[in-house]
């Protein structure tokens, strides 16, 4: 393994691990001798890192050089620890861990004062039923969005037959128990929500009008939808 790569595979253990951790902790996530790991601990250091802790004691990231320093206000932090905390209860594991990976990621950058916040923030979610995991391969279907290509999709329909079509993807939408895609549809020629069951990519690329595409379909659901029930897409 090249040195700067074991020098990031530190850095995101410090940022994700819970802390203090243990150079033995360290050393068994970077697959390096306690030797190697201590001499990696001050080659971060001296780059930058503000790395708290010792030999015998564990080690915590206090300011992580790879990310500028945060300044949020204390309900910035709320929001950000709510909505992630949202983010790890949609029943997708990878989703979910990248949430969290976020989260660690930010909250090395705050002063101690805000990490304490962020670390025991006011607002908390709970759900009393967990998501449905979801049956399809949401991480094809997104880097499907991302890549502007076409995909063929299984799903059920109102009568619950099972049909096959081709599709362009315009975005996932998480409902309270699953999710829905939102689609231009080849076949009818007209935007479509679909619920899949599988999903296969093509090569055919949309590519550039993903965005313009959605920002319609958006239009469309919302000008037939009460006030309280309009969509907002997530830059917005």
């Amino acid at each position: 393994m090249a040195r700067s790569e074991r020098l990031f595979r530190l850095l995101q253990a410090l940022r994700t691990l819970p802390s203090p951790v243990t150079a033995a902790r360290l050393a068994e996530e970077t697959g390096v001798s306690l030797r190697s790991l201590y001499r990696d601990i001050e080659s971060l250091r001296a780059a930058g890192a503000v790395i708290d802790g010792e030999r015998g004691f564990g080690y915590r990231l206090t300011e992580d050089i790879a990310l500028p320093p945060q300044t949020f206000t204390r309900l910035e932090i709320e929001a950000l620890v709510l909505g992630l905390a949202e983010v790890r209860h949609m029943g997708e594991t990878a989703l979910a861990a990248a949430a969290g990976a976020v989260l660690s990621k930010v909250t090395a950058t705050l002063p101690d004062r805000l990490q304490r916040q962020a670390l025991h923030a006011a607002s908390q979610v709970y759900r009393f039923e967990r998501r449905d995991p979801p049956v399809v391969d949401v991480g094809l279907l997104r880097e499907a969005c991302w890549q502007e290509r076409a995909v063929v999709i299984g799903y059920v329909d109102a009568e619950q037959q099972r049909t096959d079509r081709q599709v362009l993807p315009l975005a996932i939408v998480y409902l309270e128990r699953t999710l829905v895609l939102l689609a231009w549809c080849c076949l009818r020629e007209d935007f479509r929500k679909f619920r899949i069951a599988d999903i296969q990519m093509s090569e055919e690329s949309f590519r550039p009008r993903r965005v313009q595409m959605l920002r319609d379909f958006v239009a469309i659901l919302n000008a037939s939808a009460p006030e309280t029930s309009k969509m907002m897409l997530s830059s917005q």
